[in-house]
């Protein structure tokens, strides 16, 4: 979640040298406040300088040190504001990164504009420091419904998730899981023996999805794949097309023998007794990409590659 702004890092810890190093070049850059995004070792920082630009823009980084670089010099090139006053905020890493950065600023309702700093940079543009703010104005949006996910354990306890690429379930000890499959509230599948099985949005169709032979989807298609991974019964089934509107419910057969858990974009929950998926229309991620090169072209450029 978003904390207060911060003159400089709690005292209560103490930053890394090289954290400590990075902090003091950002200050060189001008009047630079910190924004401490998470708890402990897992955060991210964006900052605020007393220069301008046409555009209200919220540089966010990964702890990268080739992000937190160009989270320094974009900075002190464009200005930046925190992402409550913004008008765009602009995430710098990678795909993993522009997921965390698109749930943390979810209630926002600022579209986000990915430039890649990272290794994969499906949802990300190409990292230029020239000409941001017209790359900005002339960016194609896209916008996508994540995945709702409520689990509930063996002991009973129930855990709730949102999921931008897919949720899926996957077998915690060495035997096959066995899972039950429900749309709807009608049983579809009695027993599905595999290793696991996923539900995919189209914007992560292209992710693990794409990784279990899953069909990639074209944004906009309002269709959910239901993807097995490793399906030993029934033989080689590799799943199904469901409406967005669909309620996907995993029942977990045997969860003592088999166990499995559930992960929502690594979000991981263990010893799940059933799952239930469904898109959630109330939630929206704006994206932002470049003209030409929006999921729409790279999904239809992944299948040929």
């Amino acid at each position: 979640m978003l904390s207060r702004c911060l003159q400089e890092p709690p005292k209560r810890q103490k930053p890394r040298k090289r954290r400590l190093r990075q902090l003091a070049r950002h200050r060189r850059y001008g009047e630079r406040l910190v924004f401490r995004i998470g708890t402990g070792e897992d955060f991210w920082e964006t900052g605020w300088n007393s220069m301008t630009s046409q555009r209200k823009i919220a540089f966010v980084a990964s702890d990268a040190e080739i992000a937190q670089s160009a989270l320094a010099r974009l900075s002190a090139r464009y200005g930046c504001v925190a992402p409550e006053e913004a008008e765009v905020i602009v995430a710098l890493g990678g795909d993993g990164f522009m997921l965390q950065a698109l749930k943390e600023t979810m209630h926002l309702d600022v579209p986000v504009y990915g430039m890649n700093c990272g290794t994969i940079g499906f949802l990300m543009n190409e990292f230029h420091e020239e000409d941001l703010p017209e790359r900005l104005e002339v960016a194609q949006e896209e916008v996508i419904n994540p995945l709702a996910m409520v689990a509930e354990t063996s002991d009973g306890s129930r855990h709730e998730a949102l999921a931008i690429n897919e949720v899926s379930l996957l077998r915690e000890g060495p035997q096959a899981a066995k899972l039950r499959i429900i749309v709807d509230g009608k049983i579809r599948m009695e027993e599905l023996v595999c290793d696991g099985a996923l539900v995919s949005t189209p914007a992560g169709s292209t992710a693990y999805n794409y990784s279990a032979h899953g069909p990639i989807l074209p944004i906009g298609s309002d269709v959910l794949a239901l993807t097995a991974m490793s399906a030993f019964r029934p033989r080689r089934w590799r799943g199904a097309l469901l409406p967005k509107t669909a309620t996907v419910r995993f029942e977990v057969k045997e969860p003592q023998k088999r166990p499995v858990m559930a992960d929502a974009d690594s979000r991981s929950v263990k010893s799940v007794a059933w799952v239930e998926i469904r898109s959630e229309p109330d939630v929206r991620h704006r994206i932002l990409f470049d003209p030409g090169h929006g999921l729409e072209e790279r999904l239809i450029r992944e299948q040929f590659a």
